[in-house]
């Protein structure tokens, strides 16, 4: 069956209060937005409650659905016929065409599940369930009627309209990107960040993304690894705005000055800072990391805190409690693994120290960094001054 129309549920939005519209419209846009990528003519309209997408032409179901799968503020996607409301019998032959054309086999259990929306249609949601199953029963011999754990759920919603389905595909859930402010997430070629990206994006967070690179020391296909992540991320969070920073003169000397111990941590510091002065730039309010406590040297707790304490601006971690598996299986659910895990490494070894500290002083660490002042701040400038932007 072509279905002309697509009922949309959100969840969380149905919560909101006087500004829920706000939310809704950010929905709709989204919506819009990412059907303007599948072959097609979609109108995206809403009411009361409910958000609709109507196709105007062919289009191919499954890239429809894949692309509405990208949309967060989505919780599920109800392929539906929708009908004039042109009688009480008239209702019930829509019902009887809608299972005979969806239903080949018609050997199944199945519930009438109506909302009457309209409340001055004259029969009441449970007489129409009633009469619904019956007529259903008398066409269909082969149907059964099972009110516990039905095989066909079919939904009637007496509206304006009325709208019928069976069918109920799992969004992603969350808010409508950009409904929450903005973040700067760091990005490396890695399995952590593109997952932190996404997860924050979920929240209804709009994010622009930063990656330091090291050339001669990481390759032009480990900086187009990370653009290719990127883009992954962002069919789900919209455009991300890079900013690739080329950090090599700026790690050569703190390797040249510093303790060889400290040299992630205080690299690592350098990058938050570096970080935070583009999210002013471009409006951003808090920075996004893929670190997960105890993962690495420089993700336990002490670690941690050395790195925050380098930045003024709130740091999301939304991956901190997740062990690994976890956040291969979600790298894998969103597609990001299989670029994650391209052999372009974006960071050189002869910057990783052999035995790191991993319970660092603040106040040694401050003093190690004294070390640098001399050139420290103007490698920085200039490495902000020098950012290259590729938007993905």
């Amino acid at each position: 069956m072509q279905y002309k129309s697509f009922l949309i549920k959100y969840a969380e939005i149905g919560v909101k209060g006087k500004n829920r519209y706000l939310f809704e419209d950010a929905l709709v846009a989204q919506i819009r937005h990412s059907l303007k990528k599948v072959d097609g003519d979609f109108v995206v309209s809403k009411e009361s409650g409910r958000i609709y997408a109507s196709a105007e032409s062919e289009y191919d179901f499954d890239e429809v659905i894949e692309a509405l799968k990208c949309v967060f503020g989505i919780a599920a996607i109800c392929p539906m016929v929708q009908v004039e409301d042109q009688g009480y019998e008239d209702l019930k032959e829509q019902v009887l065409a809608y299972v005979d054309e969806v239903y080949e086999d018609k050997n199944f259990t199945f519930k009438v599940n109506t909302r009457r929306g309209n409340k001055r249609y004259p029969v009441n949601s449970e007489q129409i369930n009633r009469d619904l199953g019956e007529v259903i029963l008398n066409r269909f011999s082969e149907t059964k009627v099972d009110v516990h754990k039905p095989e066909v759920m079919l939904h009637v919603e007496v509206r304006n309209k009325i709208n019928i389905y069976s069918r109920v595909i799992p969004g992603p859930g969350g808010m409508p990107v950009g409904t929450n402010g903005k973040a700067m997430l760091l990005l490396s070629g890695g399995i952590d960040s593109p997952v932190a990206g996404y997860m924050i994006a979920k929240r209804g967070v709009k994010i622009d993304a930063v990656y330091f690179h090291a050339p001669p020391y990481t390759s032009d296909r480990a900086k187009q690894k990370v653009v290719d992540l990127a883009k992954l991320v962002s069919k789900y969070s919209g455009p991300v705005h890079l900013h690739i920073v080329n950090f090599t003169d700026i790690q050569l000397y703190i390797y040249d000055k510093c303790p060889h111990e400290e040299l992630t941590i205080i690299m690592r510091r350098y990058m938050m800072r570096i970080a935070e002065r583009l999210s002013e730039e471009c409006g951003a309010m808090a920075l996004i990391t893929g670190e997960s406590i105890g993962q690495v040297a420089s993700q336990t707790m002490q670690s941690l805190a050395a790195t925050d304490a380098a930045c003024t601006m709130p740091v999301f971690r939304p991956v901190i409690g997740f062990d690994k598996q976890e956040i291969v299986d979600l790298s894998e659910k969103i597609g990001t693994y299989e670029t994650s895990v391209l052999p372009f490494e974006d960071c050189c070894t002869i910057f990783v120290a052999k035995h790191p500290v991993t319970k660092p002083n603040i106040k040694m660490i401050e003093r190690s960094e004294e070390s640098l002042q001399e050139k420290i701040d103007e490698m920085v400038e200039t490495a902000i001054a020098t950012v290259e932007k590729v938007w993905c």
